[in-house]
């Protein structure tokens, strides 16, 4: 008798393969859909919660329940398990480090899981050879395109920006013009002194007060029939730093290649006036290469803060080096993962900044004058506040909310919240602070007084309405109004509770103009829009497209001039003057 051999015996059963396209479908409506419906941190962590069960319902159902041979359910789960450990070896640094690691996993659990029940599908007629071969190749293709890609940083929802890992990159790109831009522009151009003024139109990180407040300016809202005119746009090197500004200079910080800049050019032309150059360089995977801070300007100089430490006193009118200190050395501090964001205050005849403490110096010599106390890190910035009749340098930083002394940074208070801080503090009307740390913590209102007993605090109320992470928020006539996740809100300072919630700006940032009940807001997609500043409903006046790409700088007013910047460019629009 004849036997015929075959590649496998004839299945018995057929695959039960429902289960693992409910799991598959319900994994990938979970990660895109959760983020959409539900405030950053929180979506986030469900969009990802959602990622590992749904991989494990297809690991358990493969194992377990889809009838396939035992052989083909055991290798294939191993296949995979091997095939995500080994992956991230070969990956591109800007996936292997984002995410504290995990960025990949987030990606390619869904992508594989997918991409195995598709086969599982597709495949379920052929015969064994082929179906085992067609399994390898897809669980190492699902894994193994992650190694051709790189991540060009992350929005503020924490989704990757993907490229081919071969593509040119936003900076190579920007170093080619600026290559080009040397050998054309006039040397007078290239290295130009200029007249700075003593007194700052726009004197820092987020304005005077270092509140994105602009009193006494009254715009045309309606931008349908005054719309906003385009001045300039100019490509810039990266970084998330915003300007200064005096006169016809604005000031700001950027990437170059190795080179960390401090930039002047001129408001009316964009044309470059001078830069200092230090050869450091930072890069985290997320906001990708530069400097983070602003510089602050005060009496015919510039102060700025690297994002490796670096604190430099420049004149204003040249860039001529006053004096350079190192501050994470002077503090033995070491960079956090997103760089040193700390933008300089200047007080007095001080210049102060934050590290893992605060670290004050002497304007004229650059000689450290005090050390405040260490708390930890922080990315939000040392804020001069009067509370309490008594002026102070209010801190956010891990710890809670600090209050020192400027003239030697003695404490006075603190208020202990432990998370991690971004935002700036803002004082109420009614001298309350209001402070905030990222994730799920929300907004904190806290009454600080001085008594005979020294300094307390007291926690009025905690909002989990408005949880601003790392974009800016403002008090407006008994309100606050920020950024709720991704999505513009509006508080009740009395209570917390929410007025209104609307509109998707993405992690963006504003000013409010409070003569007219008026926010300016730039989107996380370059996007500059008027919003009404009133409790009633969310109502959006005007929209338009400012710059390209991702946007996490702040906007500045300079008069009538209003400046957007992020990575890669940066321009200039005049605004009409309501009744001008």
């Amino acid at each position: 008798m004849t036997v015929v051999e075959t590649d496998e015996p004839t299945r018995q059963t057929p695959l039960r393969l429902w289960p693992g396209v409910v799991a598959v479908v319900l994994q990938w409506l979970i990660w895109i859909v959760a983020p959409l419906l539900m405030a950053d941190f929180i979506g986030r962590s469900v969009a990802a919660f959602g990622l590992l069960f749904g991989g494990l319902a297809i690991v358990v159902w493969w194992a377990f329940f889809s009838r396939a041979p035992r052989a083909e359910r055991w290798s294939a789960v191993v296949l995979m398990i091997v095939a995500l450990i080994a992956t991230p070896h070969l990956l591109h640094e800007s996936i292997a480090t984002a995410g504290m690691g995990l960025q990949f996993f987030f990606y390619a659990i869904p992508v594989l899981s997918l991409a195995f029940v598709v086969w599982a599908v597709a495949s379920r007629r052929l015969s064994g050879r082929p179906r085992r071969a067609a399994m390898v190749a897809t669980i190492l293709l699902a894994c193994g395109v992650f190694a051709f890609l790189r991540s060009d940083g992350t929005t503020g929802d924490a989704a990757a920006r993907f490229a081919w890992r071969w593509a040119e990159t936003p900076e190579e790109r920007f170093l080619a013009w600026a290559s080009d831009e040397a050998r054309v522009l006039p040397s007078s151009l290239r290295a130009g002194p200029a007249a700075a003024q003593t007194g700052a139109d726009w004197p820092g990180f987020r304005g005077p007060g270092r509140d994105g407040v602009i009193p006494g300016v009254r715009i045309e809202p309606d931008w349908s029939r005054s719309p906003p005119v385009e001045l300039w746009r100019r490509p810039i090197g990266s970084g998330a730093s915003s300007f200064a500004a005096t006169g016809d200079l604005i000031y700001t910080q950027e990437q170059r290649g190795e080179d960390e800049l401090v930039s002047c050019y001129s408001l009316t032309t964009a044309e470059p006036v001078w830069n200092h150059r230090d050869a450091v360089r930072f890069w985290d995977s997320h906001a990708g290469a530069g400097p983070r801070a602003t510089p602050a300007l005060s009496d015919g100089r510039v102060y700025s803060f690297g994002a490796t430490g670096i604190l430099n006193a420049l004149d204003a009118g040249d860039g001529a080096v006053v004096w350079s200190r190192n501050a994470a050395s002077d503090t033995d501090a070491k960079a956090p993962q997103f760089g040193f964001t700390s933008s300089p205050l200047v007080v007095d005849d001080l210049v102060i900044v934050y590290t893992d403490q605060l670290v004050a110096y002497d304007l004229a010599t650059g000689d450290p004058r005090w050390f405040g106390p260490a708390r930890g890190g922080t990315y939000s910035s040392p804020h001069l506040l009067t509370i309490d009749g008594v002026e102070q340098i209010v801190l956010l930083s891990g710890a809670g909310a600090t209050g020192v002394a400027p003239a030697d940074g003695t404490l006075l208070w603190e208020h202990a919240w432990p998370g991690l801080a971004i935002v700036q503090p803002v004082l109420t009307a009614d001298g309350d602070l209001l402070i905030s740390t990222t994730g799920t913590s929300g907004t904190r209102r806290v009454a600080v007084a001085s008594g005979p007993g020294g300094w307390t605090t007291e926690e009025l109320w905690t909002s989990l309405r408005l949880k601003p992470s790392f974009s800016a928020f403002v008090a407006h006539e008994g309100h606050a109004f920020g950024f709720d996740g991704n999505i513009l809100a509006s508080i009740d300072l009395a209570d917390g509770t929410r007025k209104w919630k609307g509109g998707r700006y993405g992690s963006g940032q504003l000013l409010l103009f409070p003569d007219q009940d008026l926010l300016l807001v730039l989107s996380e997609r370059g996007e500059l829009a008027l919003v009404e500043a009133t409790p009633n409903q969310y109502r959006e006046i005007a929209r338009f497209q400012a710059i390209e790409g991702k946007t996490w700088s702040q906007p500045t007013l300079v008069g009538d001039v209003v400046l957007v910047r992020n990575a890669q460019e940066m321009a200039a629009f005049r605004l009409s003057l309501a009744g001008g």
